[in-house]
């Protein structure tokens, strides 16, 4: 019997069981901050899977689990430098402090939140004291604060369409982050930290040059970088409970240009390989 979404050959199963393995600090922090958020933000109904598809395409699951016992990356993992050669121009606002640049800005973390957008929505995921974009625990929490805000809930397919996009605004993005939370929602299962799935192309959490513009370079064609909330969104750092009552949905401004995968997500992982549709025009933090 084939179900339809399902893998159906034995390459595919065992393609399917590869890719539903997410590393467990890194699973850990995705499922603390879906309680988390369900105690300081009810009506949101946040569901760790959705931290979890945009972790895989933002940095393929902290580069596969890259991460130390208490959730932060082994490694810097930036996006390329916004300098307007293939990519938006942001010039530098942290002084380098989270990004290492001290010309432009650049994507940051596991969850590749822009350091502006981090000095509003930073937040301490595993109670250390302090709020640092490259360890999974801080950056999952922040990206649910930042997914919840307003009044969405996230129970309704709309407001989790609006959120999606908040984060980034495509729709190619959207769709390849539906494609993630529609698989993880099957079923996953730890597997041990440094031993997750790595992207094979050149998409967020590769090894393509940070610097390297994916266009022809004018800055006209726009970017392929994958990368977090835009920080000329109008949304404000949400309260514990009651629900916040303000205008909802933290629009971006176009300032950060986004990818466009060479094609649509697949239905279902595809045989020998990872399931991944990435984009494969994208420049890799």
């Amino acid at each position: 019997l084939t179900v339809v979404g399902r893998p159906s050959t034995a390459r595919q199963v065992l393609a399917a069981e590869t890719e539903s393995g997410i590393p467990v600090t890194v699973l850990r922090a995705y499922r603390a901050a879906e309680r988390s958020v369900a105690r300081t933000d009810p009506g949101c109904g946040l569901p760790w899977q959705l931290l979890a598809a945009i972790g895989k395409v933002e940095s393929g699951q902290a580069r596969g689990g890259a991460v130390d016992a208490h959730g932060t990356t082994l490694g810097r993992i930036t996006g390329p430098a916004l300098d307007g050669r293939g990519f938006a121009m942001i010039r530098d606002t942290d002084g380098g402090r989270y990004d290492g640049d001290r010309v432009y800005d650049r994507a940051v973390g596991p969850m590749q939140f822009l350091p502006s957008t981090w000095d509003r929505w930073g937040a301490d995921g595993n109670g250390d004291g302090r709020a640092d974009p490259d360890n999974v625990f801080d950056a999952a929490l922040a990206a649910g604060h930042y997914l919840c805000a307003g009044d969405r809930d996230l129970r309704r397919a709309a407001d989790l369409d609006r959120a999606v996009l908040s984060y980034n605004d495509s729709r190619a993005y959207l769709e390849l982050v539906r494609y993630w939370l529609d698989f993880y929602r099957r079923g996953v299962h730890g597997v041990p930290d440094g031993k997750g799935t790595i992207p094979t192309s050149p998409g967020a959490g590769g090894d393509t040059p940070a610097t390297k513009p994916v266009d022809k370079g004018d800055g006209e064609d726009g970017g392929g970088i994958i990368i977090g909330p835009d920080p000329s969104s109008s949304a404000t750092t949400p309260a514990p409970a009651p629900r916040p009552t303000r205008t909802p949905v933290p629009t971006p401004s176009g300032e950060v240009p986004t990818p466009e995968p060479s094609r649509s997500p697949t239905q279902s992982p595809t045989p020998g390989g990872s399931p991944t549709p990435e984009p494969s025009d994208a420049a890799s933090p």
